[in-house]
């Protein structure tokens, strides 16, 4: 072994630079685990958290410190390594060892994948042109904010997911020309379903964005190694001085997979985070968690769940009994849009769509029922109702879909299916 991982007391080990390797540090440390811990951060950041990268970061609201999980001291002061621009290469779960780009290798008694996932690339010509953006990293942020900011530029998003979307409201705000080009017939259909859909579809419409869906793009083409257009399945040519890609990801699981490690969807893991070799742990964007409230399987990739996985699968390597339950949770800013979302995506499809307010003015709540159960909600410019939308996903209440809709029902009152009372309404 190597100085990297001198020492007599033992070592968890933590790949990953991300929110949930960052809270993954702290739930160990909470749970009272005194040996060492070190980071594996493959960029030379400390931890930080992605969704302000898409929002305000990208838009300039918010300052680039605003970004970090931690201040730097707060590592120093928990005793936690953090070996940042350092990639893992090669993993031996057998000697319990991981081999570093550098050549370093880093021995470990227990390990946890925090890899999250990473952009899917755009699969046809151009990809590799100059002015093809993506958006996950810092670095890409702050590139695709340099080449919007100057505004009047034509700005081409191929993908109409949460991602695109979100491109699309800051690029616009910077005062650029954008053109989304969706595969669905309606935006985000297959994450909320054509009705909601059609919302942030008027919504980005209203606001200026050409929006074209049921669209097929074959090539981004370019002059000099530089993209200036997208070309489209029926020919028509979408000239372009700014592409972004935004057509999902996929789970940085590979290393795990070499080494041994089940994977299906991203490494499968139990509901306290333990993978297929029991000193092994995954947690964040690239874990596949096992639910006991649903029974299933799940890989999620939401903020919400990196921080709360993050600290339970810490205390889990800790020895702290772990059985994972929080319900995912995520939201979004998009112009004068802001919504949040709670709830089980894979128990969506066939469900009851229930809704509680006026669609037309984006001011509304949505449930998703299945035998009179919520199991997924979403609040969309109403807000101080989301407690009250998980408590009634958690507590599997059975509702009445009527008063569920009814805005002169209190919300919370459906909670004990008390009619009327005091309680949030919308």
């Amino acid at each position: 072994m190597s100085m990297l991982d001198s020492g007599e007391r033992d070592h968890f080990v933590i790949i990953g630079g991300g929110l949930a390797a960052a809270s993954a540090a702290e739930g160990v440390r909470d749970a009272g685990f005194t040996g060492r811990v070190s980071i594996i951060a493959g960029e030379a950041e400390y931890p930080y958290i992605r969704p302000p990268l898409s929002k305000e970061y990208l838009i300039g609201s918010a300052q680039r410190s605003s970004i970090f999980v931690h201040d730097d001291g707060w590592y120093e002061e928990h005793d936690i390594r953090v070996l940042r621009g350092q990639a893992a290469t090669g993993l031996s779960i057998e000697a319990h060892s991981l081999t570093l780009g550098g050549g370093g290798v880093v021995g470990f008694d227990k390990l946890l994948f925090a890899t999250g996932a990473r952009s899917r690339r755009f699969p046809g010509p151009g990809a590799q042109l100059a002015g093809v953006h993506y958006l996950r990293t810092v670095g890409e942020s702050e590139a695709l904010a340099a080449a919007l900011a100057p505004g009047g530029r034509r700005v081409v998003i191929i993908g109409s997911g949460w991602i695109g979307l979100e491109t699309a409201s800051a690029a616009r705000g910077y005062g650029n020309d954008v053109t989304v080009l969706g595969r669905e017939a309606v935006p985000l259909q297959y994450a909320i379903g054509p009705e909601i859909g059609m919302v942030f579809d008027a919504l980005h419409r209203a606001n200026g964005v050409d929006l074209r869906n049921s669209s097929s793009v074959v090539a981004i083409e370019g002059s000099d190694g530089v993209a200036t257009g997208v070309r489209m399945e029926d020919g028509e040519l979408i000239p372009a001085d700014v592409v972004v890609v935004g057509i999902g990801s996929l789970p940085n699981a590979e290393l795990a997979e070499t080494a041994g490690l089940t994977v299906e969807n991203g490494i499968v893991v139990d509901e306290g985070f333990r993978s297929s070799h029991p000193d092994v742990y995954a947690a964040g964007d690239v874990a596949n968690v096992f639910h006991p409230v649903i029974a299933r399987s799940l890989r999620v990739e939401h903020w919400a769940t990196a921080r709360d996985a993050g600290l339970a699968a810490g205390g889990s390597m800790a020895g702290r009994r772990v059985e994972y339950m929080k319900i995912p949770y995520f939201y979004t800013d998009q112009f004068d849009l802001g919504m949040e979302y709670s709830g089980y995506g894979i128990l969506m499809n066939g469900a009851e769509l229930v809704l509680r307010g006026d669609l037309e003015k984006r001011e509304f709540l949505a449930f998703w029922l299945r035998e009179d159960r919520v199991v997924a909600g979403m609040n969309v410019n109403v807000w101080d109702v989301n407690e009250t939308v998980q408590a009634l996903i958690r507590d599997e209440v059975q509702v009445d879909a009527a008063r569920l809709a009814d805005p002169a029902v209190p919300l919370d009152s459906l909670l004990s299916g008390v009619p009327g009372g005091a309680g949030v309404t919308a």
